[in-house]
């Protein structure tokens, strides 16, 4: 009869964890570049000095980067996966008996003292830092967008918007929206009360972007180098432009007073070509703005266009295809006009006597007795964004859009993060800063592999 043959038992094994990780293996890679040195000090406030220890906080550490970075997203199938797999174990620095924290209380440890710091934004930085040093940042072309992520959160568990009120025993999630309605990427981005707000997660944004079923979703904001697609910063916001233009301000300003990296040119698609942003970027911080201009001066029914009128800035006026003049004022006022309306527009008005006697009123001004032109004070900002679009610069700069966009899909489909699983603006960075550290190290051990160092 055929049986299976019995190895003996032996009394003792040479057994070295180290043997066992491929040298290949990712977080083999990875570990190179990781320095978790600071983090103990860093946490050091957030710990009781009486009591029993507490989770190691280089070990939770290196299983949320474990977890991020090979798309384990629960946090009880991480502390199974890091029990089980002998990988994990190397890269967390528990050999062969370490005690694999249970998930119960990983989660209070994560959710408490590392959301209460700033923890993982000092984790992001120091793997930026690292890049820098390994010179994976060009410093001189940025590209900056935004991609929505799901939230926690559903249609049926909410209400409208314009019906929604705080419990007054709300929970965090609650207590995080009231506290960010003054926020530049929360409550301050619009004064336009959604049209639906979720009671376990209302600073998720009601949005049908995607122009299938509208659901609650933030946005992940990243600014990355377009030299190898380093991601420089990560910001989260509402879902909506205004809010993803206000934390494109902040993640470029945040970047110059961190690294010192102001950059030449920055591209961006049309959602951040308004004239104040594009002002903003041209006559504040010296960026030439490869981004497709924001304008909806362009007329479609067949009449002429602002585009059609020629602007002379010296001499204040457009000038018509006829070759009349359209001027702010026809007249001296006694009290000197600024010119400017409430909505940041000066207009210029043709005289009608020349628009009477004109050929060209059917296709100018068909409806109304004089040809008017609104331009916006920022429309020299609009115009050097126009004068770029003809450069070469320009047309690399937008070949290597792409690039951002890459990172999105890698984000959604090889780490898994097309849905939040934490709640609240601070879930939402929390998971946000850690997918981009997960990033920036996978760009590092493909870019920098073993046999470099050799």
């Amino acid at each position: 009869m055929m049986g299976m043959q019995v190895q003996p038992a032996q009394l003792f094994y040479e057994f070295r964890l180290d043997d066992h990780v491929p040298g290949d293996h990712l977080l083999r890679r990875i570990d190179r570049f990781l320095d978790l040195g600071s983090v103990r000090s860093e946490l050091r406030p957030f710990y009781s000095t009486i009591g029993r220890p507490s989770i190691d906080p280089e070990l939770m550490m290196r299983m949320l980067i474990v977890g991020y970075c090979m798309g384990v997203r629960s946090e009880r199938r991480l502390c199974e996966e890091v029990h089980l797999n002998l990988a994990y174990r190397w890269f967390c620095r528990l050999g062969l008996d370490g005690k694999v924290p249970d998930h119960s209380t990983f989660s209070r440890n994560r959710h408490g003292r590392f959301r209460q710091s700033d923890i993982l934004r000092h984790l992001f930085e120091t793997v930026v830092e690292r890049c820098l040093r390994e010179g994976l940042v060009g410093g001189e072309g940025f590209a900056v967008d935004a991609s929505l992520i799901a939230a926690d959160a559903n249609k049926q568990r909410s209400v409208p918007g314009e019906e929604w009120r705080a419990d007054a025993d709300a929970g965090r999630a609650v207590q995080e929206y009231l506290a960010t309605l003054d926020d530049a990427a929360f409550g301050a981005a619009s004064p336009v009360t959604p049209k639906f707000i979720s009671r376990a997660d209302p600073a998720a944004q009601w949005t049908g972007a995607h122009k299938g079923h509208a659901f609650f979703a933030y946005a992940t904001n990243y600014l990355i180098d377009t030299e190898h697609a380093v991601i420089l910063d990560v910001e989260a916001s509402r879902a909506i432009r205004q809010a993803e233009v206000g934390a494109s301000r902040t993640m470029l300003d945040r970047t110059t007073e961190r690294f010192g990296l102001t950059p030449q040119s920055l591209v961006a698609d049309s959602a951040y070509g308004s004239a104040e942003n594009l002002a903003w970027l041209v006559k504040q911080r010296g960026i030439a703005p490869h981004i497709p201009v924001f304008d909806k001066s362009n007329r479609t029914d067949g009449t002429f266009s602002r585009s059609d009128f020629a602007f002379d800035a010296e001499q204040d006026r457009y000038t018509c295809p006829e070759g009349k003049h359209l001027v702010q004022f026809h007249r001296t006022y006694a009290t000197p006009r600024s010119g400017t309306t409430k909505e940041g527009t000066r207009i210029y008005r043709a005289s009608k006597r020349d628009c009477d006697a004109c050929a060209l009123k059917p296709r100018c001004c068909p409806n109304t007795p004089a040809r008017k032109i609104p331009r916006d004070i920022d429309e020299d900002a609009r115009d050097v964004a126009r004068a770029l679009t003809n450069t070469p610069a320009y047309e690399r700069s937008r070949h290597r859009r792409k690039k951002i966009e890459m990172l999105f899909a890698h984000l959604k489909r090889i780490l898994r993060l097309g849905r939040l699983r934490l709640r609240g603006p601070s879930g939402a960075r929390d998971e946000f800063l850690l997918a981009a550290t997960a990033q920036n190290l996978r760009k590092l051990a493909k870019l920098r592999p073993m046999t470099a160092l050799a």
